[in-house]
């Protein structure tokens, strides 16, 4: 495929390095040279086959909106914007565009997020739940997108409310703790990222799946299909 990588920072440097080893041709963008989406126009995007974008919340939306426009698919990594997810789903349906979006693109998350699934009945029983995330200094939203998609597992089966504490310090690639306390005992889930590895891959796995599809779907319901 023709992989369009909008991003140059850790995470988007490790796609395009992922996704060259899995024989794609891969071009990337940096935050200045596509301001405003200005590098996404149907002209400059011609032969591209799918977009992925490990951006800001503060310039994803533009990029949705122009690549929707192109007529070009797109793997969305970046978090921040589920505020706007109706609008920007009635947009991606509109346009006939597939856009694939991931609170986390790693396996091992999604996995995760199954056990908590799980885990979530203990709320129903006396226990107090709360979630920990602790990530580097320079990302831009907190809680994470991963912290509030367990947030939002956890709630949908055990009702009530639950405190996210984020951590913003040095490089942490990405820890995030559940813990769920009781009289009785404690139990405690943790998944801790080594790398960004885990996230690069899952974002290639996620675009090639998406390749020629129509629609707009989330991660967590399709990497088994992987």
């Amino acid at each position: 495929m023709n992989i369009l990588v909008l991003g140059r920072g850790k995470t988007g440097a490790l796609v395009a390095e992922v996704a060259r080893e899995r024989h794609h041709h891969v071009r990337v963008l940096s935050g200045a040279e596509n301001r405003n989406a200005a590098a996404l126009t149907p002209e400059k995007l011609s032969g591209v086959d799918v977009v992925i974008d490990f951006t800001t919340p503060d310039a994803v939306i533009e990029n949705i909106a122009a690549c929707a426009a192109a007529g070009k698919n797109m793997a969305v990594g970046t978090t921040g914007w589920y505020r706007r997810l109706d609008e920007i789903r009635k947009l991606v349906e509109s346009s006939g565009i597939g856009l694939l979006y991931a609170a986390n693109f790693s396996i091992g998350v999604n996995i995760f997020f199954d056990i908590a699934h799980a885990a979530a009945i203990a709320l129903k029983n006396d226990y107090f739940g709360e979630i920990m995330e602790r990530h580097h200094a320079h990302k831009k939203d907190a809680p994470s997108g991963t912290a509030l998609q367990l947030q939002k597992i956890l709630q949908k089966i055990g009702g009530g409310e639950l405190e996210i504490v984020s951590f913003r310090e040095g490089d942490v690639v990405g820890l995030h703790e559940i813990t769920l306390d009781c009289a009785n005992d404690s139990i405690r889930l943790a998944h801790d990222a080594k790398s960004r590895r885990g996230f690069a891959e899952g974002a290639v796995r996620g675009a090639e799946w998406l390749l020629g599809k129509h629609g707009f779907f989330d991660f967590s319901e399709i990497w088994r299909d992987l």
